[in-house]
């Protein structure tokens, strides 16, 4: 008897599943629309900027926490490999994947410093620093960016949530119209995936390969 009311609900669980799953691609795809509708100039300008930079022999850092810390390594990785043609390498790294350095920061100076120190030893004038987090309030984040500024370095914010700190610091942002952290974190990636492309199509169309890219 009791399996049998078992096999009755199952099914109204699984269409209950099933609609929270619908209702979730929804919401995804919304969220990019808003995106598409509000973020576009923004998205074309990160690419450009750091297209420049690439082109110049100069490098571009990404930094993050949690999924933001994921997604730098990601886009940072498809850079320095490729996205979608064969070219030579771009000059592209994430400060996310040190456990060493970032344990050690962590532990000796504080949890905040764990990037603006890294931005010390790695960054120079004109270089690029991508600072990625969902709300704009993550202060190592928010640390990474003031020394990227004292250095000289362009820094470009990818965020949501109406941008926080965060995006009023940086020369240039990216603002997912959001407060939903799961949107927010899709919407970058793609985003991400989107600037490659760019970045991919700009420096084909002008072969202008300098520096390291040689």
């Amino acid at each position: 008897m009791q399996n049998s009311r078992l096999a009755q609900k199952r099914p109204a669980e699984e269409a209950s599943r099933s609609s929270a799953a619908l209702a979730a691609i929804r919401s995804s795809i919304e969220t990019k629309e808003r995106v598409a509708r509000e973020c576009l100039d923004d998205i074309v300008e990160m690419a450009h900027i750091m297209t420049m930079a690439l082109q110049k022999g100069r490098k571009v850092v990404f930094f993050g926490n949690g999924g933001s810390a994921a997604d730098a390594q990601h886009i940072s990785a498809e850079l320095v490999g490729k996205f979608k043609r064969m070219r030579p390498a771009l000059r592209a790294s994430a400060l996310t994947t040190n456990t060493s350095v970032l344990t050690a920061i962590g532990n000796d100076i504080g949890f905040d410093e764990i990037f603006s120190r890294q931005v010390q030893a790695t960054l120079e004038p004109d270089d690029v620093a991508v600072c990625i987090s969902t709300t704009g309030r993550s202060q190592n984040v928010i640390r990474g960016v003031q020394e990227a500024r004292k250095i000289g370095a362009k820094t470009i914010a990818l965020t949501g949530s109406g941008g926080g700190q965060l995006a009023s610091l940086c020369d240039h942002e990216v603002v997912v119209p959001s407060d939903d952290v799961q949107r927010i974190q899709e919407c970058h990636i793609m985003i991400g995936h989107i600037v490659c492309e760019l970045i991919e199509d700009m420096i084909g169309e002008t072969g202008s390969w300098k520096g390291r890219l040689d």
